[in-house]
């Protein structure tokens, strides 16, 4: 039943964004509880870690670095770019950056399994994009948009330290007491988890209700572009520096689905409900993209390459 929720994601996204534009009173009563879920996805995802898992930085540690570099380079300055080609104006262009500059989604790794990806990998470029994310995140913020924007950047930085790094780490102290279990109701976890991203995303759209008309069509462009640009720029990239199709797929999924809820709260946060806007799209889209790469894939499995414990666990 969990899974069978779970694969259906991009459906639920979808008819939660439609209901929130019909009927967005109710969602706006919730607008409270966007932080405390964020963490929630957090500490969820720290609990289906191990340190195994963060044993998996060390294992490759070239394509940890290639991906790393892609993320922070391709999104922020593919956000930077296309906002400026579009004519965004300054809430939405910060919107987009923010959306550039936060870590890979946790989506990410279950895109990865589905199309036959390094699952090692995968997790721990999330873990590895999560952490420097504290520095990186406010710092790539305010050196691209700075100068017309007053970044917050000290308080972001205690704000994602607080959101992501902490729920993480408590939830992989959990899961060293209580790994087996945690093994078979992860599908339960994963559920709970994209319960709270549903919440998050109504939120946001319900609050952005009254502007979707004029901003909506133009931001809906500036997202499926960004997204594409990562997916294809993390694939690419891998493949002209040397990775072979496994690890290329997974970066492709790495850098181009993004933490968009981590965007979304530190846009309500910080800047103006416009702000949140691209994350909240980024949110719907990036899934229902990577899900359609991520069958596509799954049709096509790799040949020639033998699929370890550490690939697809």
């Amino acid at each position: 039943m969990f899974e069978s929720f779970n694969r259906m994601f991009p459906v639920w996204a979808i008819l939660v964004a439609v209901f929130a534009v019909c009927l967005p009173t109710p969602l706006l009563s919730l607008a409270g509880l966007v932080q405390p879920l964020l963490m929630l996805i957090m500490f969820v995802m720290g609990v289906t870690l191990s340190r195994e898992d963060f044993a998996g930085v060390f294992r490759d540690p070239r394509a940890v670095l290639l991906g790393l570099m892609l993320h922070y380079t391709v999104m922020p300055l593919a956000a930077f770019a296309i906002g400026w080609l579009l004519g965004l104006p300054p809430e939405l262009m910060v919107g987009m950056i923010l959306v550039g500059a936060v870590s890979s989604g946790t989506a990410s790794n279950v895109m990865t399994w589905i199309s036959g990806g390094n699952v090692a990998l995968a997790v721990s470029l999330t873990i590895v994009s999560t952490l420097v994310s504290v520095v990186l995140t406010p710092l790539l913020v305010w050196l691209l948009v700075g100068q017309s924007v007053s970044v917050p950047v000290w308080a972001m930085l205690w704000s994602i330290a607080r959101l992501v790094l902490l729920p993480i780490l408590l939830g992989v102290a959990v899961h060293r007491f209580i790994g087996a279990y945690v093994e078979r109701i992860e599908p339960m976890l994963a559920s709970v988890a994209v319960a709270a991203i549903l919440v998050i995303i109504g939120v946001v759209v319900a609050a952005n209700v009254g502007q979707l008309a004029t901003l909506g069509p133009i931001v809906a462009v500036a997202v499926l572009l960004h997204n594409g640009v990562g997916l294809a720029g993390g694939y690419w990239g891998g493949r002209l520096l040397g990775l072979d199709e496994r690890k290329s797929r997974t970066l492709a999924f790495e850098v181009g689905m993004q933490n968009s809820a981590l965007a979304v709260s530190l846009a309500t946060q910080f800047f103006t409900p416009a702000a949140a806007l691209p994350g909240a799209l980024f949110s719907v889209w990036h899934n229902i993209s990577g899900s359609l790469l991520a069958g596509y894939w799954k049709r096509r499995p790799i040949t020639g390459i033998s699929t370890t414990s550490t690939e697809s666990s």
